[in-house]
């Protein structure tokens, strides 16, 4: 009995072994492999057609001696301090109006939803690229309000102000997930405030803002993740410029590596970069104790 019990136990296991193999295979080959390689190859110097040369910590000195890469790390800096802020507040915002009990709310909701599917299409920037254009729509909507047309890629903040507006006018998914959470604030406290006189704007910051806290993080956390590693906007829509003001990390990592050929040096940049994320990250978590709330049983931890 018991013998059959072991052989039925092995059976399963490999049987759920077999269900589980096509991801662990994409991720043995897909992920842990390059992290692994990607990690040996930073301390090398290799150009992708000859053997690696190691060279120890020489890429890493390199890096905080090239301006290019000062000005790229500085840039995405610049990018994120004003992307993430941006794209919660507008995801918020649109997620308050949302819940609110207005006819055909479930219509609204779907459309709002759209431009998080369609915004990282490659057609998608380069329509946006067309409207910012000398010519495109925006100039042609300032010329009817008698306003002069501005240069968007022509300087490197209107430029910069392009790419973080298309990545807020993706604010989809957050914006369904900050629904989600204000669906799930009590309505008991509301009517409590009410009954205590408070405005609805103060019943925003003192009710709807902190209970919402683990959501408010959970996105944070994610979005600041999707910023540090932005390509797809600044390459197509401004091509890292004008003056490489728009010239993110990450593009800097991509032109050394297939355009440079200097993967080790590459390799090196990559990983400075998920330092940097992961520096950011532990900080959002460490000070999460002071801002983040959770229910326990109908009470704040």
């Amino acid at each position: 009995m018991k013998k059959t019990r072991k052989a039925s136990f092995s059976k399963d296991r490999y049987i759920g072994l077999l269900y589980i193999a096509p991801w662990l295979i994409g991720f043995l080959v897909f992920t842990l492999y390059p992290i692994v390689a990607s990690f040996y190859l930073s301390f090398t110097e290799y150009d992708l057609l000859s053997a690696p040369t190691w060279v120890g910590l020489q890429n890493f000195k390199e890096l905080f001696k090239d301006k290019e890469f000062i000005k790229a790390l500085t840039v995405t800096a610049k990018y994120v301090i004003f992307e993430v802020p941006l794209k919660l507040a507008f995801s918020l915002f649109i997620a308050f109006i949302l819940n609110m009990n207005l006819k055909g709310i479930n219509f609204f909701r779907t459309a709002y939803y759209i431009p998080s599917i369609l915004g990282s299409n490659v057609a998608i920037a380069i329509l946006w690229k067309f409207i910012f254009s000398t010519d495109g729509l925006v100039n042609q909507v300032l010329g009817v309000l008698h306003m002069n047309p501005i240069s968007w890629f022509g300087q490197a903040n209107p430029a910069m102000f392009t790419i973080i507006l298309l990545r807020v006018w993706e604010f989809g998914s957050t914006m369904v997930i900050f629904l989600a959470a204000l669906k799930e604030v009590p309505g008991e406290l509301y009517e409590a405030a009410e009954v205590d006189g408070s405005s609805k704007l103060r019943n925003f910051f003192t009710i709807t803002l902190p209970m919402i806290t683990p959501v408010l993080f959970f996105n944070f956390v994610m979005q600041l993740v999707h910023a540090f590693q932005e390509f797809n906007a600044p390459y197509l829509v401004t091509n890292g410029g004008p003056m490489k003001g728009t010239y993110l990390l990450p593009m800097l990592i991509y032109d050394n590596t297939f355009k440079y050929y200097n993967m080790g040096y590459a390799s090196a940049m990559s990983w400075i970069l998920f330092i940097i994320i992961m520096a950011f990250t532990m900080i959002t978590f460490r000070s999460s104790k002071y801002w983040v709330f959770y229910n326990d049983n109908g009470g704040e931890e």
